[in-house]
Formats: structure tokens, sequence, C-alpha cells
């Protein structure tokens, strides 16, 4: 089974289009205990919550950097997690944002695959060809995913993203990279299409939505960031985008939505927000 169909699979029996971010942060987490004990048991609750009320996100993105601030622990709970959210067949995203070139990038790629056992990862385009075709290697040749970022969601993007190449603006052309990347990748390559801007985010999904074979969209922002599930859904609709192939990320949204809920019952809230964003998109 290629990326793609994998993503279709897991939004068909899930009911969603939704990817919780799993980004740890040891002073919002309402446990006791060292850092990989309060990680672990962070987000095995939220997954046990899932599992109680039958609500699943479909896909999940652990961000790498958020467990390596913590050193070997937080790494550590990095590989448990990934375990857990693998258990329940849930896609790992692994988001690293890997970039670089020869057998650096190789050793990247493996690291991310073999050691981490992520189903796609993140990457920078901004190397070049080059420094992708490890990582489409493994998509080609072993059915995982990479998503490449195209136009992110922060507000610095517009210093590099918006810059104008002839008569079109950057992610444009970097937008025309990834379909041509893609190729031979059965579905496996992907785009990072932020949620802040939703003219940007519908002139870029009119264009992969022709391409053959699809592009995967991973799209952040949703959430703690100010964009709305339902305005990105209600975009890619337009367009006539393969919505099973498209993943909505909220992260801090969902994992700390018991703050914004008044609630001790972290993982009840974290659900809940889940059921709500599954709602929004249509699912």
């Amino acid at each position: 089974m290629g990326f793609a169909d994998g993503l279709r699979k897991s939004s068909r029996e899930n009911n969603s289009i939704v990817c919780m971010g799993m980004d740890p942060v040891l002073e919002k987490i309402p446990l006791q205990g060292g850092a990989e004990e309060k990680i672990v048991n962070f987000y095995s609750g939220i997954f046990d919550a899932c599992v109680s009320a039958s609500v699943f996100p479909a896909a999940v993105k652990p961000n790498y950097a958020f467990y390596a601030q913590y050193g070997f622990e937080g790494l550590r709970a990095l590989k448990k997690v990934i375990e857990k959210a693998k258990s329940l067949k849930l896609p790992v995203i692994l988001d690293a944002k890997r970039g670089d070139i020869g057998k650096t990038a190789v050793a990247y790629a493996t690291e991310c695959f073999n050691f981490w056992q992520a189903d796609a990862v993140t990457v920078s385009p901004y190397l070049g060809g080059d420094s992708l075709q490890p990582f489409v290697k493994w998509c080609a040749e072993k059915g995982k995913g990479i998503y490449i970022l195209n136009r992110t969601s922060n507000a610095g993007a517009k210093d590099l993203q918006n810059l104008e190449i002839g008569d079109k603006k950057l992610y444009s052309v970097v937008a025309e990279k990834i379909a041509g990347w893609g190729k031979n990748a059965e579905g496996g390559v992907g785009a990072v299409v932020g949620a802040t801007s939703m003219q940007e985010l519908e002139e870029i999904a009119s264009f992969y939505v022709s391409q053959n074979p699809p592009v995967p969209l991973l799209i952040p922002g949703v959430g703690a960031q100010g964009g709305s599930a339902k305005e990105v859904a209600d975009a890619l609709k337009k367009t006539g985008y393969d919505l099973g192939i498209v993943r909505i990320n909220s992260s801090s949204g969902i994992n700390y939505a018991f703050e914004k809920q008044g609630t001790d019952d972290f993982a009840g809230a974290a659900v809940n927000e889940i059921k709500k964003l599954n709602a929004e998109t249509g699912m």
C-alpha cells in the first residue's frame, strides 16, 4: 500500500482528516514525575480516552524538537508515544524538518524511517532535489511519505516564500518542484501548506488537485495559530481536493484543550477537541 492509500484508509476508518500534533511542554502537563514519565503518561492518557470514546484523529504528528529539548528522557518518551500511536494504527508524521545532502541525507532518512519507525517525515526543500532523493526513495520503495515545506503558517514565511520569481511567487515554484519530485513516488510526496492564508491555500491546492500521483497535504496553523478547520475544509472542497489525503493539524489546541475548557480532565478535553474538529471538517 502506498502512503496516500494509507492516509485514505485511516481517514475512512477514523472518520477524520484531523492530525493531532504532539508537542509536549512539561510545565503545561498536569501530571507528576520526570520528563519521560510525564510525556508518556500524558499522551497515553489521551490515546486511552480516544479508545474509550471511539473518537480518533486520522494521524499524529510528534514534533522532534519538543522531545529532544528534554534530552534522553524526552527521546525515550518519543519512541514510546510513537509505538503507542502505531499500536492504534494511526499514521505517524515525524515533524523533524530534515534537510541536508549526500550521505547525511541518507542517514537522516534512515533515522526517521528505520529507527523512529515514522510513516512520514517533514523535510525542507531549500537544498534542492538531491537532498530529498534519499527520502523519496523510501516513498517509492517502502510506501513511506514525506511532507515538503511549501507555504508555511508562520508570520515570517513571507520573507522568502512570497518572493517574486518572474511572474510567480516562490511558493508556487516550490509547489511545481514538489509535484515533479513526487512523479515516481506512488503518492508519497506531500506538501506542508499553512492554514493562515485561505487565498494562498486555495491557489496551491488548485494546482495540486490536477497532479498525478496525488499530493498529500499537511496543513498546520489551525487552533492556537488562528486558522479555522472549517475554513480549510471548505476551501479544499471548492478545489475538489481528495480530503482523504489531507491532514489538518492542531497541536496546542488539542494537547492543552483542558486549559480552555476549564477542566482537570486533560484527556477528555483533548478528545472533545478532536471530536469538534472532526465535525468542523465534515467527518
